[in-house]
């Protein structure tokens, strides 16, 4: 589908819908092409939009695209299209097309407990890229409204809900009751997938909590895993808003460092003759 609205336009309105997409952009040009260096197009699951030329290069392009949103990669890449040799185009040059997934990123987060902390910290959270699961048994606790895109869970088996978040989801333990808090954190554990797990409470909480899951089989690996205290060291102060500003900057960096991790180089595939 060609657009007479720009590239920016457009990737603004897949973010504005929660959808996912891939910019292809000609990133360099040999000889005879069909556009020149600069041009964009883009391609969600079911949609596309601009052109970089139309034929067998574009045909070839989406599909990459598709495949590369099917599969959910976040690694740009680079490919080379000899147009006569490989395509069989006409034109005989040679067009470079940077491919660049634009995913939508929902970060999972749950927090168990709705006392004075987190519901300081919930609003920051919803704030950030993350689906909010909120789980309390007292419906009472709740703020009304909820912030925006929060989802409320009362239940009096909060445990049970950490069978139901996806792998790599992040966990925030803060409720009123020490025995639940233990085991919630021996239930996180056990699953052994989490992406982030905080614990509110001291050091001495957490030296109580850590002998006591050393005996229900938790190794000195996995302890490591959790954060308690929990939030950046930097911020200092007990306001339930100052301790949740700590936490919600703690997952920002988390979050960050492991998009970092997960950037690979970028790599430079020369298609090859069909």
């Amino acid at each position: 589908m060609n657009s007479k609205r720009g590239w920016l336009a457009l990737l603004a309105d897949f973010e504005a819908r929660g959808e996912p997409c891939v910019l292809i952009t000609v990133a360099d040009e040999q000889g005879s092409t069909p556009r020149d260096a600069g041009t964009k197009m883009l391609v969600g699951r079911e949609e596309q939009h601009l052109t970089i030329g139309g034929g067998h290069l574009e045909y070839r392009a989406v599909e990459i695209a598709r495949e590369m949103l099917a599969a959910g990669t976040r690694q740009p890449r680079l490919e080379r299209f000899s147009l006569a040799a490989s395509l069989g185009q006409c034109c005989g040059g040679v067009t470079t097309l940077l491919f660049e997934p634009q995913l939508v990123q929902d970060l999972p987060v749950i927090v168990f407990g709705a006392g004075h902390v987190a519901r300081a910290l919930v609003p920051l959270l919803a704030g950030l890229p993350c689906a909010v699961r909120w789980v309390d048994s007292r419906p009472q606790e709740f703020p009304d409204p909820l912030p925006a895109g929060v989802a409320r869970i009362v239940t009096e088996e909060p445990v049970d809900e950490i069978a139901r978040m996806p792998a790599g989801a992040y966990y925030i333990v803060m409720t009123h009751n020490h025995p639940l808090d233990l085991e919630l954190t021996d239930a996180i554990l056990a699953r052994g997938d989490h992406g982030y797990f905080g614990l509110i409470g001291s050091r001495t909480k957490w030296a109580k909590f850590r002998h006591r899951l050393a005996a229900r089989g938790h190794g000195a690996d996995r302890l490591a895993t959790v954060r308690c205290p929990l939030g950046l060291p930097e911020v200092q102060g007990k306001l339930p808003l100052e301790i949740a500003i700590a936490v919600a900057g703690e997952v920002i960096a988390h979050y960050g460092r492991q998009a970092e991790q997960a950037d690979l180089p970028l790599r430079l595939v020369t298609a090859s003759p069909s």
